[in-house]
């Protein structure tokens, strides 16, 4: 699976933004899709998961607490990231994520970065 992610760029603190990622084939199947986030080759945080049938999962993290969320077209084979109210320490690469089973690490597409100014 091939995922492209785009929406990224300069933003300023307070806008919003929203990041899409498409699947080169149908995802209605896969287990769950996510939205991670983090400094180029280190360590990605989860911002966003939904499972299939729809359930979603957000991140603990109070300074993201309910300015996410996640959108799952299974018929468009895109998966969406509506950010709200960005703030500079929302500044990262933004990875999408798509995994059939539940096991293992899926398949990452390249990121695209969103850098906020304050």
């Amino acid at each position: 699976v091939q995922l492209q992610a785009s929406g990224g760029g300069l933003f300023q603190t307070g806008e919003a933004l929203r990041l899409s990622c498409a699947a080169s084939q149908d995802i209605a199947d896969f287990y769950f899709m996510g939205w991670y986030r983090g400094p180029p080759g280190k360590q990605r945080e989860l911002v966003a998961r939904v499972i299939r049938g729809g359930r979603t999962l957000y991140s603990d993290s109070m300074q993201m607490k309910g300015r996410f969320t996640i959108i799952r077209d299974d018929a468009k084979n895109t998966l969406s990231l509506q950010i709200d109210g960005l703030t500079p320490g929302d500044t990262a690469v933004y990875y999408c994520n798509a995994n059939p089973t539940g096991l293992g690490n899926g398949y990452w597409g390249q990121g695209t970065q969103v850098t906020v100014s304050s």
